[in-house]
């Protein structure tokens, strides 16, 4: 049954690719597209992304649009284009402070040191990806929430947004691709997004994953050759404590029938989802 769809991620090929989630995040939601649900996807809109280029278009209601982080009023706007070649529609998250002045690194500079305010930017993002939602006249059955840089919007939205009669029945999906060192976000971090840590998280470090994992309605573990994600994910015992929810998936390499596949599978989780 087709759903609309939103799909969060930091990078989208050719607008911004680290490792691989640029190029899987290109294909895979065009692939969901064409089974028929109505897909669309938002990144950060980095300094570096050619608005000229990529085409990308003001959208009135998308200017300026307030929510509340840090318990301070906040506005961030949104462009709009789409993924290159397709009629996939991306949308660009703006904001001077948090976005525009990072290098296509993205999450570290030049000298390989990861940036000490990851954990607060994609927080940052993850809230005013929600906030923007009522502005685009148009409601998600499903949020498609990829790796660590969106994985507290499932707490994010249910602690804050779900009860909002706008947001109610909004399912949400975490994807992961890699447990990097950025998936440990300082405490502060989630009380600056608002959110209330469940009581058994008592370190000043906590794992997205597992903060996430008790909010979210499923998790696809997105493996490789290279790198058996699922597996490491479960050694984590906020993972094991629902490890029910748990998908695995493999990709096989970067080829288009490996992208058609997981897309496949993806699709029969979504579709099972109520």
């Amino acid at each position: 049954m087709p759903k609309k769809l939103f799909y969060l991620t930091t990078e989208i090929s050719p607008f911004a690719n680290t490792a691989g989630l640029g190029v899987f995040s290109a294909h895979v939601p065009l692939y969901l597209q064409e089974k028929g649900h109505d897909i669309r996807t938002i990144i950060p809109k980095y300094g570096f992304v050619s608005e000229r280029k990529y085409i990308l278009r003001e959208v009135i209601r998308l200017r300026e649009i307030p929510f509340e982080f840090n318990r301070e009023e906040q506005l961030a706007s949104a462009k709009s284009a789409f993924i290159p070649k397709t009629r996939v529609q991306v949308y660009f998250l703006e904001h001077a402070q948090w976005f525009k002045p990072l290098s296509n690194l993205l999450y570290k500079s030049k000298n390989g040191r990861p940036y000490n305010d990851n954990d607060l930017r994609y927080a940052f993002f993850g809230k005013a990806t929600l906030a923007t939602l009522p502005h685009l006249f148009w409601k998600p059955d499903i949020l498609l929430c990829n790796d660590w840089s969106s994985a507290i919007v499932p707490a994010i939205y249910r602690q804050l947004f779900a009860d909002q009669e706008f947001y109610q029945d909004i399912k949400t999906v975490m994807v992961v691709h890699s447990l990097p060192e950025y998936m440990v976000f300082h405490r502060e971090v989630f009380e600056q997004a608002g959110l209330t840590i469940p009581e058994r998280f008592k370190d000043e470090q906590i794992n997205v994953y597992e903060l996430a994992a008790e909010f979210t309605d499923q998790i696809i573990a997105i493996n490789s050759p290279e790198n058996n994600v699922s597996d490491e994910l479960l050694k984590l015992s906020g993972i094991k404590d629902v490890k029910g929810k748990v998908n695995s998936l493999t990709i096989d390499d970067d080829s288009i029938e490996s992208f058609h596949k997981v897309a496949d599978s993806i699709n029969t989780i979504i579709d099972a989802i109520d």
